[in-house]
């Protein structure tokens, strides 16, 4: 493998819960799930040699828990001397794409030489059927509630240019039509079609078959895709992504402490290449994405391009979205992700697989654990640990992972990108 140099990161565990919902296991349960699993994979026999850990969550304070969220959930741990005590833990919101920010921190970590042995975390819950209204809040904590006669005008103008008035719903997050009207524009634009958009999630329901942390394990076609209730046209139930609990977590290494490590903790690590960030802005609806501007940093640091990426995980919060990113991170020009799914390129086998592990549609989207969910799919893939749904020959793999909206760009985007040499 790689000869490790110090400022390296290596993600030596990681791990995903069960993605689904789950109201009778609690946040900390979950989050304990989620450590206890990463250091299970990792090989590590000794959890007090952590020095620090990042923590995401963005609903905790719907349940009145802010400010220590991290600290209250690893307390359990800490307690029955499965976690160090004493070690920094620092929380992390972002919305969606909160869990690749406690990433991004925890590789800062090593990078800076500050620690050697650093752990991400996320934990969700966003199914309260008790309080149907906690969901709705954390949800609408990703978009600005100071000035919301901005979006408002925003989006009204925008429906007129894509020919799909803003017409918020009580069924629906306000999300889901700020994901249609862009789908309404690109079909306008480029030609895309409500069948394209309807392939790529047939395709991830069909993935997650094989996932068994996936929330929904059915295969679908195409026309039951077409066929499912629909939430705002151009989408249905099938293709947006539910809620749902879960957890997720990796541990990261220095190169330095990696070579010291065992042979076959040293064996399965995965390298963490290069992270992208990016913040959204009000956009004009022709103005690429703030997911290209991540990916272009993240490819410049990491020397590689778009071609070589064996396999990628990207925020389907919609299908729409997963056609719409395969075009902003460089897999295909601009107005051709639709064809490109159509086409089967981005199936298990195909040219680049994409969301193997079933999408955020289909796998799920407890929105402080996503990105690490994505994270702990892509070390499996590089591993060759994947079983049935192994990408063959997988060295590169890229996370796209994107959060809270502003205008059409999401508030928050990382793009990591991952890499074990064969």
């Amino acid at each position: 493998m790689r000869q490790p140099q110090p400022q390296d990161c290596y993600i030596i565990g990681a791990f995903s819960t069960r993605f689904g919902k789950q109201p009778e296991v609690t946040i900390k349960t979950l989050a304990s799930q989620a450590v206890l699993g990463a250091l299970d994979d990792s090989g590590l026999e000794e959890a007090d040699r952590i020095d620090a850990a990042w923590f995401g969550n963005c609903g905790m304070w719907t349940d009145g828990q802010g400010s220590i969220r991290g600290q209250v959930c690893l307390t359990p741990l800490v307690e029955s001397g499965q976690f160090p005590a004493r070690i920094p833990i620092i929380n992390v919101e972002a919305g969606c794409a909160t869990a690749s920010l406690a990433l991004h921190g925890a590789c800062r970590d090593i990078q800076s030489g500050e620690h050697d042995l650093v752990l991400a975390l996320g934990a969700e819950k966003t199914f309260h059927p008790e309080a149907p209204e906690k969901t709705s809040q954390l949800f609408y904590g990703g978009i600005d509630q100071y000035d919301p006669q901005q979006w408002e005008a925003y989006y009204r103008q925008a429906g007129e240019v894509a020919g799909k008035p803003f017409q918020p719903g009580p069924d629906r997050t306000i999300f889901m039509d700020t994901y249609a009207m862009q789908a309404c524009w690109h079909m306008r634009r480029h030609g895309t079609t409500q069948r394209q958009i309807a392939a790529a999630a047939a395709k991830n329901h069909t993935h997650a078959v094989a996932n068994p942390n996936a929330q929904y394990r059915h295969a679908m076609t195409v026309e039951e895709v077409l066929a499912d209730r629909p939430i705002t046209w151009p989408l249905t139930r099938a293709m947006c992504a539910p809620i749902g609990d879960g957890a997720a977590a990796a541990l990261v290494v220095s190169g330095r402490l990696l070579g010291d490590l065992p042979a076959a903790i040293r064996d399965r690590a995965v390298r963490v290449a290069a992270i992208g960030l990016s913040s959204g802005k009000y956009r004009a609806l022709d103005e690429p994405g703030l997911s290209r501007v991540a990916a272009e940093r993240a490819y410049a640091r990491a020397g590689i391009r778009a071609q070589d990426i064996d396999v990628a995980e990207v925020h389907d919060a919609t299908s729409f979205c997963e056609i719409y990113q395969l075009e902003m991170l460089g897999f295909c020009p601009d107005g051709q992700g639709g064809r490109l799914v159509e086409a089967g390129e981005t199936t298990l086998g195909g040219r680049l697989p994409v969301n193997t592990s079933g999408g955020l549609v289909s796998k799920g989207h407890p929105v402080g654990a996503t990105g690490l969910s994505m994270i702990a799919e892509l070390v499996q893939q590089l591993r060759h640990e994947a079983g049935p749904r192994q990408v063959a020959g997988a060295e590169w793999a890229l996370a796209e992972n994107g959060g809270g909206v502003i205008g059409f760009d999401e508030a928050a985007c990382a793009v990591v990108l991952l890499h074990k040499d064969r």
